[in-house]
């Protein structure tokens, strides 16, 4: 085949050289010639664009291939003509005439052959061949049949050839054929000052995000390859970070791109602060910003992210501040910074200026935008101007403009957050006539309106709606739930909960629980048990721990007969559930239905089904409740059979108290050892609770340490537990101690009647009359009535010591401060005269006695017969032992000592005798 081989020498720097010789070879024949040729391919520069229109943001728009943008020169050189093709220059794309070249040129291979410092050799083939090697065939390899084929072609490929063969890999996302060429072409020495290999070889870097592979290589062409570096290298690295959002290795990449040096030109800038807009790093965004003014570049996008930033953060002088730059630095706003200044007043809620600004924006030759319209529509609906929101809506439609999805949607949510159901309800109709989609916040505004206005069937619809939108059944159900609790309208929710949620809550458990504690939570129990009547899912554990959560419910919100009603509808089981039936006990026993309490225990025992600690302790107040202590005795009893149950703080405290009640001293004091002896955490109801009720059946030492290590860990005893302590201490005739307590209960509070009372009549007991006239005194000056047992207290001191002066100046006391007697004041009162021999005074206190309304007590009469008896009134005295029988008080061991005794005293033997081996007899 027939070939033609042209060999031109060109001047790639001086225009001046203009001779070219041309030869055609056809089987051996050469013809040469000279021309002139006016531009030398040496002269033909890369593209230069005067001014991106929109920076960074028009690059990415058009860019929908992988390969990156070669931001080449200052004012952002453009290398692919794929993703340039809209920039032009003298009215047709540069690109166009490059695809033109290129497509005279499709199957030419270009090799440089560098010839001397001035001049270079370009070797055309027609055939596409280099030597016998077919480049289009070489692509197609594997590597090391590319280096075989390059080897054998017994010509050297040159730079440019080897730069063609790198960029074509590289286009074909062929990123380890490129670093593993761009390798041989470092072993072979074709990568001396050339910056596109490595500014391709960079691409794929950044594309794998090997930045250590990245800097190892700018160190590479500073060092020994002799390149120089620029911010095309480093824009690709950045453009890498930019698409993939990484702000971390942006950053140093500009950072490093400073140190080194090198400016950055307006693409750099447009990209770095794009990536710190999206990621929201306002002191790096302020930094580049900060830069780019230093530089004295003006990048529309960056005062643009600035203002996105310090709005979007609530800095709003701060933005206010870049708009202020924006008029110093003379920028000519472009669409983008029109609509970013919009937004940032009608975020601030200065829709005036918003306003302002879109009037100017118009002034300034651009035509309307929906954005900016959407964006004053949004800012009048969050400062719920509803009025001006219509006003800027007629003013859209009537510049011609077409109200969007994203209008429809800020106008449903601005109606609804006035609560205008009626034109939300318009709007979203027309926004669906339209065939546009609500937004999930336009479905929850529109079932809240629905809810409150009591619209169920247009409920139902967006109900509908959500479920044609993919929303999840769960999400919808909880959204529904939710509008009509807060329009306390939940008792439509029956009427609203159809079709396909109903169905979805009758085949998913958790959405069938959702619902039906909300409608227990609310009062519907009937429709809570006949969802659960008619689910579809089988899982008896969950259902029983539903049930259980739902009685629960109802027993916290004091609702214990829909407790009850829920329990009776449950499906029946062979064996019972232990922590539902114990929660019914202890709903019955709220309720005082003591019986149907017992009888779920008495199933529970008759199941063989074993208590738990929780059980135990809900049976035993159950019989506590229920006055039935020796019942609840009886369940501890059970439990302490059980080895494997240690009670709780709770259940020890109840069980002190049963315990105490019935005065069962023995069991308190093992109880209380069993207490120490199983490591409770002990707080300070429990302290009080053991002092209270172990104070009989501890030793006075062990009492008083306990209270002591109560004081020492830093508890309060109550009143009760001071009142305890001083009764202790008192009775003890530890009279020190007493006054140390009474202190420290006066200091706290927490003196009452009741501890002057027993201090009162310990002091009497001991025979220390003058501390207890003083105490008595003190009561009456710190504002406590001196009270009746205190005034007892008295009485029987003085009468036992024979200060009977002080005696009848206490009843006179009582007198005066209307103080009435109780049986215990007329009992002390006989008894004292008694002894002495005073019987008229005796009878006129049996007389008051009587008609005080009182009746006497076998006190009373014991007393009585001790005072006949010392009076010689012997017949008298036994015929008050046959008027207690006839009154039904049965005489005790003291009637029948005071009887004898009396028979003794009037020298009556044999009758004291007799009644002697009687009472022997009776075993008294």
């Amino acid at each position: 085949m027939a070939s033609i081989k042209c060999c031109v020498h060109l001047d790639s720097f001086e225009s001046k050289k203009l001779n070219s010789v041309l030869h055609f070879s056809d089987r051996g024949l050469i013809f040469a010639f000279t021309s002139v040729i006016n531009n030398s391919f040496g002269k033909l520069k890369q593209v230069r664009v005067s001014r991106l229109d929109t920076e960074l943001s028009d690059v990415l728009q058009y860019s929908n291939v992988d390969r990156p943008v070669d931001v080449s020169d200052g004012n952002g050189v453009l290398q692919s003509p794929k993703v340039h093709r809209n920039f032009k220059k003298g009215k047709r794309s540069i690109w166009k005439r490059l695809e033109g070249m290129k497509n005279v040129t499709k199957d030419f291979k270009v090799m440089h052959n560098s010839m001397n410092g001035n001049s270079s050799q370009q070797e055309i083939r027609l055939d596409g061949k280099i030597g016998c090697v077919d480049t289009e065939d070489l692509l197609l390899e594997n590597d090391d049949e590319i280096y075989e084929k390059l080897s054998s072609s017994g010509i050297e490929p040159s730079v440019g050839h080897c730069n063609s063969i790198l960029e074509r890999l590289e286009n074909g996302g062929r990123d380890d054929e490129v670093l593993n060429f761009f390798e041989w072409m470092r072993v072979n020495g074709k990568l001396m000052q050339n910056v596109n290999a490595y500014k391709l070889a960079l691409r794929v870097l950044g594309r794998r995000q090997d930045w250590k592979g990245a800097e190892r290589l700018i160190q590479e062409m500073r060092t020994e390859s002799s390149c120089e570096l620029s911010f095309q290298i480093f824009n690709t690295l950045i453009y890498s970070c930019h698409r993939r959002g990484l702000v971390g290795p942006g950053t140093e990449w500009f950072k490093m791109m400073l140190d080194t040096g090198i400016q950055p030109n307006v693409a750099t800038f447009g990209m770095i602060m794009s990536l710190y807009q999206k990621g929201g790093n306002l002191n790096e965004a302020e930094f580049a910003f900060s830069q780019m003014r230093n530089f004295r570049i003006i990048c529309h996008s960056a005062y643009s992210a600035m203002i996105t930033l310090y709005t979007r953060l609530g800095l709003y002088g701060k933005s206010e501040e870049i708009v202020e730059f924006l008029k110093k630095d003379r920028v000519i706003l472009n669409q983008e910074n029109w609509l970013v200044l919009v937004n940032a007043y009608s975020q601030q809620g200065k829709l005036d200026e918003a306003e302002n600004v879109l009037a100017s924006m118009h002034a300034a030759g651009f035509p309307p935008h929906i954005i900016a319209y959407n964006t004053l529509l949004t800012g009048y609906g969050k400062i719920s101007n509803m009025k001006d929101a219509k006003r800027v809506f007629q003013s859209l439609v009537s510049t011609g403009l077409k109200p969007d999805e994203s209008t429809y949607r800020t106008m449903i949510e601005g109606w609804g957050r006035v609560q205008n159901f009626k034109e939300a309800e318009w709007f979203y109709n027309e926004m669906n006539r339209l065939d546009f989609k609500p937004n999930s916040s336009n479905l929850y505004t529109m079932i809240n309106l629905q809810a409150k206005y009591g619209d169920e069937a247009g409920a139902m619809r967006i109900i509908e709606d959500m479920i044609t939108i993919g929303c999840q059944f769960s999400s919808i159900l909880s959204i529904v739930l939710q509008a009509y609790e807060k329009a306390e309208q939940f008792v439509k929710v029956p009427y609203v909960i159809k079709g396909l949620i109903y169905n979805h809550v009758l085949n998913n458990q958790t959405s069938c629980s959702i619902l039906v504690m909300a409608y227990v939570k609310h009062g519907l129990v009937d429709d809570a048990i006949e969802v659960l009547g008619t689910k579809r899912w089988k899982d008896q554990i969950f259902e029983d721990s539903l049930y259980h959560l739902l009685i629960c419910t109802c027993k916290e919100l004091d609702h214990l007969n829909n407790s009850i009603k829920i329990y009776t509808s449950m499906p029946k089981h062979d064996k019972a559930n232990l922590h539902i039936t114990c929660t019914m006990i202890d709903v019955y026993s709220c309720l005082n239905q003591f019986k149907e309490a017992e009888t779920l225990y008495i199933n529970l025992k008759s199941e063989g089904i074993a208590l738990d600690l929780i059980a135990f302790s809900i049976v035993v107040r159950m019989y506590v409740k229920s006055g039935s202590l020796n019942d609840a005795c009886s369940v501890l009893d059970v439990m302490e059979k059980q080895k494997d149950i240690v009670p709780d703080i709770y259940l020890f405290r109840d069980m002190l108290r049963i315990y105490q009640r019935l005065g069962m001293v023995s069991k308190l004091a093992d109880l209380y050892y069993k207490i120490l002896k199983a490591g409770v955490s002990w707080d300070q109801e429990m302290y009080n609770c053991v002092i209270n009720c172990c104070a009989r059946a501890l030793p006075i030492d062990e009492l008083s340490r306990l209270f002591n290590d109560m004081i020492q860990h830093g508890f309060s005893p109550n009143t009760t537990t001071f009142n305890v302590i001083l009764d202790v201490y008192a009775k003890s005739g530890l009279f020190r101690k007493v006054r140390q307590v009474f202190w420290m209960a006066k200091k706290q509070g927490m003196v009452d009647v009741i501890s002057y009372n027993t201090v009162v009549a310990g002091y009497g007991k001991g025979k220390d009359l003058r501390n207890m006239a003083s105490l008595a005194r003190r009561m009456k000056f710190n504002g406590f009535s001196v009270s009746l047992e205190a005034y007892n207290c008295m009485l029987d001191a003085y009468g036992k010591a024979g200060e009977m002066e002080k005696f009848k100046n206490v009843l006179l006391r009582m007198k005066e401060s209307n103080c009435g007697s109780d049986h215990y004041t007329f009992n002390i009162m006989i008894n004292i005269y008694g002894e002495k021999g005073w019987i008229e005074e005796v009878g006129d206190v049996l007389m008051e006695l009587k008609e005080s309304g009182l009746k006497l007590d076998v006190c009373t009469y014991n007393s009585l017969i001790k005072a006949y008896g010392i009076a010689g009134m012997v017949e008298d005295a036994v015929d008050l032992v046959k008027e207690m029988r006839r009154n039904g008080i049965e005489p005790d061991r003291i009637t029948y000592t005071n009887l004898i005794a009396a028979f003794q005293k009037n020298d009556m033997v044999l009758e004291a005798l007799k009644w002697s081996l009687w009472m022997k007899q009776m075993g008294m």
